[in-house]
């Protein structure tokens, strides 16, 4: 029988859901009192009113202390809650995107639609988070956002202090104007809103200081290509296309945009590059060496060649990663070595002197 030390060192290890730390890190496992016959009451100390998370905490909780807990949630007062984001948030370092930020940012690019970026993004996200890091998505393409149907993001965005929270799926955080803009609505923006827009989701988003940041950038050179590059000018960039030669001809366009801005780009990752028959027999459905023709052009790498795998684009629909959908398979294994790829190829040192971030 576990000692009370040892309950309430488990149960601290246990992750608060909106946040995704555990909350001996959060402090706000308030106290355990252990009983006879594996009985006891633990008291957590919760910052969100209304709190969304309470039965999935509560079970979360009950699990580690043997089903037998009396599970007390109590909400901060507001006070206590603003200062414990003022906290959490100091201890969290620079923004993203600051000076002496530790965190790497991939601008997810290609020169056109229909090339599969978001899908790219999404498993790579998903990918890194199985190999330990912690991660996190902008979805930036504005009018087509698609993150948070592919992810399965069934979480609310919640706002602490002046902080927002963004939803966690699969150990990702993922922010997208999908969250704000109802169903039978388009977005009709002009260049300003979209640009404040993107501000926010760097300036007022609460990423915990992830290993990685990735944005799901808009196809083309457009408004918000330009503002993601100004606010984040030491982004990488991983260029996404298909086979087509006509694909590759139009992804160079976003790899002259990062020269511009002085963005280092990464690698190409060939997108769609094959299908594989039942007879084990592959199918070049989209042509073949785009991919490899661009990277020679911009002298990168190509990271990976993704095979094209119904799998995948049924996962997409149905909010399951292909990691999840079709573990092992061809297009899993390509986003493990994508994810192994990027973590091997360090950002270089560069600077910008008319692209500045205040770190203030």
């Amino acid at each position: 029988m576990a000692s009370s030390d040892q309950l309430e060192r488990a149960l601290g290890e246990v992750v608060e859901p909106a946040l995704g730390r555990s909350l001996a890190d959060l402090g706000l496992l308030a106290s355990v009192e252990k009983g006879l016959l594996g009985t006891g009451r633990v008291r957590v100390l919760v910052p969100f009113p209304s709190y969304p998370f309470a039965d999935e905490l509560t079970s979360r909780l009950q699990a580690v202390g043997g089903g037998r807990m009396a599970i007390n949630l109590e909400t901060m007062s507001t006070a206590d809650a603003t200062s414990f984001m003022a906290r959490l948030v100091d201890r969290s370092g620079p923004r993203v995107g600051a000076s002496g930020s530790a965190t790497r940012v991939i601008a997810v690019s290609s020169g056109k639609g229909g090339v599969g970026k978001s899908s790219v993004t999404t498993n790579l996200a998903v990918a890194f988070s199985r190999l330990g890091k912690k991660v996190g998505v902008i979805d930036a393409d504005i009018w087509g956002f698609s993150i948070p149907k592919m992810m399965g993001v069934d979480r609310p965005v919640l706002v602490l202090a002046e902080s927002i929270i963004p939803p966690i799926a699969y150990g990702v955080k993922a922010m997208s104007m999908d969250y704000f803009v109802p169903e039978d609505k388009a977005v009709i923006w002009r260049g300003p809103m979209l640009h404040k827009a993107m501000e926010q989701f760097l300036t007022d988003v609460f990423w915990d200081n992830p290993d990685y940041l990735l944005v799901d950038m808009p196809p083309g050179t457009g408004d918000i290509a330009l503002s993601m590059s100004q606010f984040l000018p030491r982004a990488q960039v991983l260029l996404v296309t298909t086979p087509q030669s006509t694909a590759q001809r139009v992804a160079r366009r976003a790899a002259l945009m990062a020269g511009t801005m002085n963005q280092e780009v990464l690698g190409v990752v060939e997108n769609m590059s094959w299908f594989t028959a039942d007879d084990g027999k592959r199918y070049e459905l989209f042509g073949h060496g785009g991919g490899q023709a661009l990277a020679d052009e911009l002298a990168v790498p190509l990271l990976v060649q993704i095979p094209f795998l119904p799998a995948m684009r049924e996962g997409a629909d149905q909010s399951l990663p292909v990691a999840i959908a079709a573990p092992g398979s061809e297009a899993s294994t390509a986003f493990e070595r994508l994810a192994e790829g990027v973590e091997g190829r360090k950002p270089r040192v560069r600077s910008h002197p008319q692209l500045v971030i205040n770190p203030s």
